[in-house]
C-alpha cells in the first residue's frame, strides 16, 4: 500500500481501510489489557475505540462531501469534512478524560501488572498498523487536500506516540516495581491527547469560518495574476484589486475584480477574463476563480458604511 500512487488511494477507501485496522488494533489492545491488567493498556485500548469512532464518521462525512453541487448547496458538499475533524476532536477529548478518570482510581489504589511480555507485544505489532495506515494517509491527504484524512492520520500519529508512551512506562513498572507509574503515564496520555483533541476542533472552526487559502497558494496566485496582467505590453491598462480566497475542504475559492480600458468590447473583456480564470485553475488545482470586470476608472467600495447594515 505506501507504494500504490496517492491518486488510486481515494479518502474513502483509506477511511474504510482505517475502520478495518481499528477494529484488529482494539482487539490486540484489549487483549492486551485483560492479559496485564495495566490502566495504561486500557488508556490506549479507549484511544483506538475513538479511531474506530471517528474513521466511520469520517467515511460518512468525506462521502457526503463528494457529493456534486445541488440547488440547495450550490458551492457543493465540501465543508462537510470539516465536521468530521471536529466530531473526532470532541471524541479524543471524551477519551482523555474517560483516561484521567481510570487513572485517578488506580492512582489511588496501584495494582501489579501481569504478564507483560504478551502485553507489550500486542501494543507494539497495533502501533505499527497504525503508523504505516497514518503515513499512507498523510500522503493521500496531500494529494486530494482532504482534512478528514489528514484529521484521521494525525489521531492515528497521536496514538503511536500514546502507545510507545505506555510501553515505556509498563517497562519501567516491570523493572522498577513502582506501580503508581502505571497511572501516571496513562494520564500523561490523557494529556497528550487532549492537546490533539483541541487542535482538531480549532481546526475545524477556523475551517468552518471562511478561513483564506494557505499562503504559498495565494503567492501563486498572486504570481498568475501579476504575470497575466503584464502580458502583450498591458500592463498598465490591466490591473487586478480586492482579490479574496476562502477555503471549503477540498475546494479553493478566489474573487477578484479586473479592471480594463471601457473602450474594449464585452467580447474583448470576456475573452481576457476567460484566460486569466484557466491560468488560475492551471495553476492552483480545484481552485475556482470568480472574476469581475470594471473599466480602469470606476472602483468598488466595500468599506461603506451603508454596506454595512
Amino acid at each position: 500500500m505506501p507504494f500504490v500512487p496517492a491518486r488510486f488511494l481515494t479518502p474513502q477507501r483509506l477511511l474504510m481501510a482505517s475502520i478495518g485496522v481499528a477494529v484488529v488494533t482494539i482487539a490486540l489492545k484489549t487483549l492486551a489489557w485483560v492479559v496485564t491488567d495495566s490502566v495504561g493498556l486500557l488508556s490506549d485500548a479507549m484511544e483506538s475505540l475513538v479511531n474506530l469512532a471517528s474513521a466511520v464518521f469520517g467515511l460518512v462525512m468525506v462521502t457526503i462531501a463528494a457529493r456534486p453541487a445541488d440547488d440547495d448547496h450550490p458551492y457543493g458538499h465540501h465543508k462537510a469534512e470539516y465536521f468530521s475533524s471536529g466530531f473526532e476532536g470532541v471524541l479524543i477529548i471524551a477519551a482523555a478524560l474517560g483516561i484521567i478518570w481510570a487513572a485517578g482510581h488506580r492512582l489511588l489504589d496501584p495494582q501489579p501488572i501481569e504478564r507483560v511480555g504478551w502485553g507489550l507485544a500486542l501494543s507494539v505489532a497495533s502501533s505499527g498498523l497504525n503508523g504505516l495506515l497514518a503515513w499512507v494517509m498523510f500522503r493521500a491527504a496531500k494529494e486530494h487536500r482532504s482534512i478528514a484524512l489528514d484529521a484521521d492520520a494525525r489521531h492515528l500519529v497521536t496514538d503511536v506516540w500514546t502507545s510507545a508512551g505506555v510501553v515505556v512506562g509498563i517497562a519501567l513498572v516491570h523493572f522498577s516495581g513502582w506501580l503508581w507509574l502505571d497511572p501516571l503515564v496513562a494520564m500523561a496520555v490523557a494529556a497528550n491527547i487532549l492537546k490533539e483533541g483541541f487542535h482538531l476542533m480549532w481546526r475545524s472552526s477556523q475551517g468552518l469560518m471562511d478561513e483564506a487559502v494557505e499562503p504559498e497558494v495565494m503567492a501563486t496566485v498572486q504570481q498568475t495574476l501579476d504575470g497575466f496582467a503584464s502580458s502583450r505590453g498591458e500592463a498598465t491598462i490591466i490591473r487586478f484589486d480586492h482579490v479574496s480566497s476562502r477555503k471549503a475542504g477540498q475546494r479553493r475559492f478566489v474573487d477578484l475584480h479586473m479592471h480594463m480600458p471601457a473602450s474594449w468590447s464585452l467580447g474583448r473583456a470576456a475573452a481576457v477574463r476567460t484566460s486569466v480564470e484557466q491560468a488560475l485553475m492551471s495553476a492552483v488545482p480545484g481552485l475556482r476563480a470568480t472574476i469581475q470586470l470594471l473599466p480602469s476608472d470606476v472602483e468598488a467600495h466595500f468599506d461603506d458604511q451603508k454596506d454595512l447594515i
